[in-house]
């Protein structure tokens, strides 16, 4: 009798270790994504998408086995550790007071004009991208930065910018395609000294770069679309209930983008380290804060989040609140003063706002 009455608690005892330790095992992985290359280690990368779940999973492990009297909790509460650092990159409990800085910068996919979110939803592109245009002149940016920006070959893009956008210098650079122009822009208020694009191998995703004229220096702005999943949040969902044949293209998309991005990401990298000027790198990474996309980007810089925003910040309209997969990242001689990711819905991408001195 007494063997039978202590069957439950050794259960228990065997089902909480086994998720502490997967969990455990779990979250090692997480912090094995921030460094280990995807292209030789894709799968990785996996964890550091789920790492917001997995923390908050590793926390209540935590509690139950304090509670518990685990040994294992032990373990969880040294793998946790590391946490202590980069959960912030997720959530900020404090903000600025408010105050802006006299450079503003904005960084927006505006998701080729295709995406509203919402009421409305079937309004026409150009109509769409007045929307955007008169939004983005009412933020006072000094710089702002655009990512699937598209308009139909019948329409004149420099013309398009300098009606939409007077005061601002445009540069540019687009696809051209049977249906029209898609690429990225960037639009400044202050004097455009040298521009280039950095093109990405076998993709249509790249970065632009300018240097731009501040008041006592010169920096250079990295206007970034790095290579997108192509899945749709209803692929993921579907894919997650066992499909076959949604779940092996599902997998073959990320794991062909988790691959891909790190060359993109070197490129980057390389052109900023040749860049006689500090570097900005901006735009939108398709990755969150816990890869190797973002360890890399950011090295030598701060970031703008991290810095100056508050509360959870996701940039993408789906799977909110825990994709924050748009940045700007600046050099340590300037001051992020504030951050604010405006919910407008004019793209499945918000608008990040910040501004420094």
């Amino acid at each position: 009798m007494a063997e039978t009455r202590n069957t439950p608690g050794f259960f228990s005892r065997l089902l909480f270790g086994l998720l502490a330790l997967s969990v455990a095992v779990a979250l090692l992985l997480c912090y094995g994504a921030l460094i280990l290359n995807p292209a030789k280690a894709w799968l990785v990368s996996i964890f550091g998408l789920l790492y917001p779940l997995l923390l908050v999973l590793a926390l209540l492990l935590l509690v139950v086995g304090l509670f518990r009297r685990s040994r294992l909790a032990a373990l969880l509460f040294i793998i946790l550790l590391p946490s202590v650092f980069l959960a912030g990159r997720y959530v900020r409990f404090k903000g600025t007071d408010g105050e802006e800085g006299p450079l503003k910068i904005v960084s927006y996919n505006v998701g080729l004009f295709a995406h509203k979110q919402g009421a409305g939803a079937d309004v026409p592109r150009l109509a769409l991208a007045d929307s955007v245009a008169a939004f983005l002149r009412g933020t006072d940016a000094d710089i702002i930065c655009l990512q699937e920006f598209y308009l139909p070959n019948a329409v004149d893009i420099q013309g398009y910018l300098a009606t939409r956008f007077p005061g601002y210098a445009a540069e540019y650079y687009v696809l051209t395609g049977q249906q029209g122009y898609a690429g990225n822009v960037t639009l400044s208020r202050r004097p455009i000294l040298f521009k280039g694009k950095i093109d990405f191998e076998h993709s249509t995703n790249m970065a632009l770069y300018t240097d731009i004229s501040l008041d006592t220096a010169v920096v250079r702005i990295y206007n970034c679309h790095l290579e997108s999943y192509n899945i749709s949040p209803e692929g993921v969902i579907r894919s997650i209930g066992g499909e076959d044949a949604v779940v092996e293209t599902t997998g073959r998309k990320m794991r062909h983008t988790i691959e891909r991005r790190p060359a993109q990401v070197e490129a980057v990298v390389r052109s900023m380290k040749e860049s006689p000027v500090h570097s900005l790198v901006l735009g939108d990474f398709n990755d969150v804060p816990m890869s190797y996309t973002y360890q890399r980007l950011k090295a030598g810089r701060k970031d703008s989040f991290v810095a100056a925003g508050q509360g959870l910040s996701a940039t993408y309209t789906k799977f909110r609140p825990f994709l924050r997969i748009d940045y700007i990242l600046y050099p340590r001689d300037l001051e992020a003063v504030s951050y604010a990711v405006s919910k407008v819905r004019y793209s499945d991408h918000y608008p990040v706002i910040a501004t420094y001195r």
